[in-house]
């Protein structure tokens, strides 16, 4: 029997972390959903900073409710370094999204740019590939938690690409005022460190897949 069988069959069911983890996921999609709304049914951002601002708090919870358990918890499914550090990840995923969703409001974003449109898509289709792959965590399907960060580090290059050409423009057009260019490079920041915070959630993935497959 492979040591990683022995292990498992001696370390007692902690499913409840796999649970938080998954719980995570699904709401940094929902988190990007509820942003994207702003990109595809003009709604105000007001309504939108609300809804991805609710979502937040639940993720809050649940963050919560993980550390609360590993304080109490002595033996983990796997390290609780891991689960700490990939649970951290998904919560920045979603602290960044929310963040975006508040710079809309703060420094008056009422019609998002292209280029916040094509960024907003991209976490779309980030948070729906780790959401995908967080469950695969439990059922130790490892090949393909190394696909899913493959994945994200493919979207995660040309969400880069967009937003690099989307600061140079910024900075390089004329037309464009200092508060513009504030205002603007704001949101595209968060968009696109929240995307890289969705390729590192998926590294974090991959090395667990290496560490225990």
């Amino acid at each position: 029997m492979p040591i990683q069988s022995i292990v498992r069959f001696l370390v007692p069911n902690e499913g409840r972390f796999y649970d938080f983890l998954e719980q995570q996921g699904q709401l940094a999609l929902e988190g990007a959903q509820a942003l994207s709304r702003f990109a595809r049914e003009k709604v105000p951002p007001e309504e939108v900073r609300e809804a991805v601002q609710a979502v937040e708090h639940r993720g809050d919870a649940v963050v919560h409710e993980m550390e609360e358990t590993l304080a109490r918890t002595f033996v983990t499914p796997i390290d609780r370094e891991d689960l700490k550090k990939l649970s951290d990840e998904l919560d920045d995923v979603l602290d960044l999204t929310n963040g975006a969703a508040r710079v809309c409001v703060l420094m008056g974003i009422d019609t998002p740019t292209q280029p916040m449109l094509d960024l907003i898509s991209q976490l779309v289709a980030s948070t729906e590939v780790l959401a995908r792959a967080v469950p695969h965590l439990r059922k130790h399907e490892y090949q393909e938690l190394v696909e899913a960060s493959r994945t994200l580090r493919k979207i995660e290059k040309e969400s880069d690409r967009i937003y690099r050409d989307a600061i140079r423009r910024l900075f390089h057009d004329p037309a464009v005022d200092a508060k513009t260019l504030l205002r603007e490079k704001e949101m595209l920041d968060d968009l696109e460190t929240a995307i890289d915070r969705c390729e590192h959630a998926g590294e974090t993935m991959a090395h667990l897949a290496i560490k225990h497959g």
